[in-house]
């Protein structure tokens, strides 16, 4: 038997295999909403931990990592298409083959950490603040619903979407309006040089270069700030990034890829604090913040980690945050009873509680795990 033809028959199975997994998610989600009970998404697990605990707690699990594989990749169209089970370490070795990666970095967690979970908790790594977030690269998503319907939005490149961007609503749904079947996303090439300077500065200094820079043709590709020590990633072309280097100044530092995975992974030792850890979005350009604890900031002063405690005044916390053109997400605690992500307006919830309603009517899906009333 020639290569092709079992190729053919190797592809046939593979299909036939993947549609039977869908049917069996098919028939669980309309069991769940028959019954009205509690389906709980589960893909690798490295983010459990994030999020509010779903609402009704349930035995009925959906497997999510048994839908798996690459469906399609264009190197030439920096574009990739695969199925939400698929493993993120599996999905990124297959781009760096080709030079290619996912710009927006997206922390795993662990080996586990799946696409799906990826887009469902919407998290961006260190070069968010350069290339963009998670839902700035979601193509297209082929999702089931709350009635077990088989929906398709978006699609492969960038003119095909059009009108509500349905699939670009998935990023940070944690999995309450659908269960995430395939997804296609833009890549990008690797940059051909890299390199991270160490420079000594306050707090006060470090926020007014970073924004100052960000509004210069620099290749700076992450920032980072912690006690008195600024962490600047260039990336590009060699040439570039030496002008660059040269303009900048500061120290090269040799383990510049180690320590930027440990900030995208939170093995960086600021995270391994067993306290509270926020995590506060906000204006670049805001002064420091008047909060206790320890704090790691990152995006040019837009992303800033704070360790709290169980003494941690949350409310002044979500004040500063908001006051500051932003919000406050209790990224991991061991406390049960606080509301994860910052509370919505009545308008905004009036709009998840909509959307919520009109993508999983018997509210079976993650009920819970974003806000208690979705």
């Amino acid at each position: 038997m020639c290569i092709a033809v079992k190729k053919s028959l190797l592809n046939c199975h593979v299909f036939k295999l993947m549609q039977a997994i869908i049917e069996q998610y098919k028939t669980a989600i309309c069991t769940a909403a028959e019954h009205k009970t509690p389906l709980q998404i589960c893909g690798g697990g490295t983010k459990h931990f994030y999020g509010n605990p779903v609402t009704v707690q349930s035995d009925t699990l959906l497997d999510a990592t048994m839908y798996n594989g690459i469906i399609d990749y264009e190197p030439t169209e920096l574009v990739i298409t695969a199925r939400a089970g698929t493993r993120l370490v599996d999905l990124e070795a297959v781009l760096d083959q080709k030079g290619q990666m996912l710009a927006f970095e997206p922390p795993g967690f662990g080996v586990a950490a799946t696409l799906g979970g990826c887009i469902a908790a919407g998290l961006s790594g260190p070069r968010r603040a350069a290339a963009g977030a998670v839902r700035d690269f979601v193509l297209g998503v082929r999702l089931l619903d709350g009635k077990g319907g088989d929906l398709r939005f978006g699609g492969q490149v960038m003119k095909n979407v059009a009108g509500y961007d349905v699939s670009r609503l998935m990023a940070g749904s944690m999995g309450t309006l659908g269960v995430l079947l395939e997804v296609s996303l833009k890549v990008l090439p690797k940059p051909s040089s890299e390199i991270t300077l160490l420079m000594q500065m306050d707090e006060a200094a470090a926020i007014e270069k970073m924004n100052q820079w960000a509004g210069k043709p620099l290749p700076i590709s992450a920032t980072c700030y912690r006690n008195g020590e600024l962490f600047l990633r260039l990336s590009g072309a060699a040439s570039a990034v030496r002008a660059a280097q040269l303009k900048l100044g500061g120290e090269e530092l040799s383990e510049g890829e180690v320590f930027w995975k440990s900030v995208r992974e939170q093995t960086h030792e600021f995270f391994q604090s067993a306290g509270f850890l926020w995590r506060l979005s906000m204006k670049p350009t805001t002064p420091p913040l008047p909060l206790l604890g320890e704090q790691l900031m990152e995006w040019n002063g837009g992303l800033r980690w704070l360790l709290g405690n169980e003494n941690s005044d949350v409310a002044i916390i979500r004040k500063i945050a908001k006051d500051a053109g932003g919000h406050a997400t209790l990224f991991r605690s061991n406390e049960p009873g606080i509301s994860v992500f910052h509370p919505l307006d009545p308008g905004m919830m009036k709009i998840h509680c909509a959307l919520k309603e009109k993508f999983d009517p018997s509210g079976i899906l993650n009920p819970g795990r974003l806000y208690p009333e979705i």
